[in-house]
């Protein structure tokens, strides 16, 4: 490490980059009965800590391998960080993104004087292309994170931090991970220097790999990664970056998409600015930490790493944030299909506050309801609201962890079909472009009959939708063959209690 300690302190960052403040968060302070700060790396150029390794590599370049150009691949942060990295250094740059990238990022990227092209519908489609092209016209590529150049200029903002605060009074700072770039450089500085700050990677539950790797014992390569936090929605980290985790790392947090939501929300109401997804894990790792140590006075550090975020992704975000903060409950429940039954419920709530409350006819003796409920004492009152349904004779089902009850369900409640008989459900994530739902479609094909559909747009790369198709017993095999090369991500939820109790035929 203490070669990467000499290239910190050496690493060129400050021609683009600004010392970012280190502000105290009061109101999240005060909840968790902690001293946090965030380390506003939002507030960059480009509203994200990319540029500070994309600088220091370009800056490092030979003037021969500098009279050639760069190249990259990335679909956000990183691309914009080489974009404007190489303006000031005058050098040709060219950023191959995903066609799937929002055009507001091309264009950002564009306005930089990058050249861009558009390949393929994922990162790695990208990453490919972009290293033919680096082949093929000697430009040097530009790693988004498995780097030693790009690791020492991450590396600065732990330089930063031990200037702003007395790192006598740091018990640990928390790290948001995708490729692994970022909490490789801040570890590798720290622990040379303050060995006793505990560094805390962050990462969705969804798209662990740096824990996946560690529990490996070597970098390993996920089937799949979930998208809700793109910028570090990373399949497989890097050999150099986990090579100095290996070194760095103290514990690994995970948390969901409700946490990162609510996290996002945490830092609004402290600072009146809004954080990308993977710009909020470290706030979503912090609250998670402290939950295990409420009686514990500590300082915690938290790395507001971007900001570059879809507007329209905010009512997504708005919905997601009060199940994060354990301000609303999901339930599902059964009355009596008679008169009177809705009033005896509505009783039974008292003065609980109703956040939705869905419900269709569907004849026959029982009525099933989808019921949001506002909660004042968090998942502890969700607890209680539970114990006195069951010693009630409620009958309910909570679906306040229930992916498909979130994302569709709770839009979706319209009644069952009796008259279908082989219908499974699932649910499917395909690229978010213009007529990719049409493309979508045409992949399903028109030999089985769709039976249910569910898409509404989230400003996400990536659109998901829940569809009902009909699969007769004599097709199934040749569904199922069908269904593994559409090369759609894929989760059969025809057993999800929320399918079975408000949609499934026959139930």
């Amino acid at each position: 490490m203490n070669s990467y300690l000499e290239k910190i302190l050496k690493a060129r960052v400050y021609d683009v980059a600004i010392e970012s403040p280190l502000e105290r968060a009061p109101r999240l302070s005060r909840r968790l009965n902690k001293t946090i700060y965030f380390k506003r790396e939002d507030l960059q150029p480009v509203f994200s800590f990319k540029l500070r390794g994309a600088f220091n590599k370009l800056h490092s370049l030979s003037k021969e391998q500098a009279s050639r150009g760069v190249i990259c691949a990335s679909a956000g942060n990183h691309a914009q960080g080489v974009a404007l990295a190489a303006r000031r250094l005058q050098l040709n740059a060219h950023v191959v993104m995903p066609v799937t990238t929002p055009e507001i990022k091309v264009q950002a990227v564009r306005d930089l004087g990058a050249q861009t092209s558009l390949v393929g519908e994922d990162f790695d489609s990208a990453y490919r292309h972009a290293l033919e092209i680096a082949a093929e016209k000697h430009l040097t590529f530009v790693h988004p994170f498995d780097d030693e150049m790009v690791i020492a200029g991450q590396g600065t903002i732990a330089m930063e931090l031990v200037r702003q605060h007395d790192p006598a009074n740091i018990n640990a700072i928390f790290i948001p991970i995708g490729g692994g770039g970022l909490i490789a450089g801040i570890g590798a500085y720290i622990k040379a220097l303050y060995p006793h700050i505990k560094i805390i990677g962050v990462e969705p539950k969804d798209a662990a790999s740096m824990k996946a790797a560690l529990m490996a014992g070597q970098p390993v390569t996920l089937d799949r990664v979930g998208v809700f936090a793109d910028g570090v929605a990373v399949k497989r980290v890097g050999d150099e970056t986990f090579r100095l985790a290996q070194m760095v790392i103290d514990d690994i947090i995970e948390v969901d998409t409700d946490e990162i939501c609510a996290a996002i929300q945490d830092i609004f109401e402290d600072t009146r600015s809004i954080v990308e997804p993977a710009g909020a894990l470290g706030v979503a790792g912090v609250k998670r930490y402290s939950a295990t140590r409420p009686n514990v006075s500590e300082t915690y550090i938290t790395l507001n790493c971007g900001a570059n975020m879809n507007f329209d992704r905010l009512r997504h975000v708005a919905e997601r944030a009060e199940l994060g903060q354990h301000r609303e409950a999901l339930f599902a429940v059964q009355l009596a299909e008679k008169p009177g039954s809705f009033l005896h419920f509505a009783e039974r709530l008292g003065e609980r506050a109703v956040t939705e409350f869905n419900y269709r006819y569907q004849g026959g003796h029982a009525a099933h309801v989808f019921v949001g409920l506002a909660l004042r004492g968090g998942d502890g009152e969700r607890q209680e609201i539970a114990k006195d349904w069951q010693q009630s004779a409620i009958q309910f089902v909570d679906m306040t962890d229930s992916e498909m009850a979130k994302l569709h369900v709770r839009y979706l409640i319209g009644g069952k079909a009796p008259e279908l008989k082989d219908e499974r459900l699932f649910r499917f994530e395909f690229p978010e472009r213009p007529g990719a739902l049409l493309k979508f479609l045409k992949a399903i094909g028109n030999q089985w009959n769709i039976s249910l559909f569910h898409y509404r747009n989230h400003g996400s790369d990536y659109g998901r939708v829940l569809v009902g198709i009909e699969v007769p017993a004599d097709t199934v095999a040749e569904f199922e063959r069908h269904l593994e090369q559409l090369n759609f991500a894929y989760f059969e939820e025809t057993d999800n209690p929320a399918y079975r109790i408000f949609l499934r035929s026959g139930m």
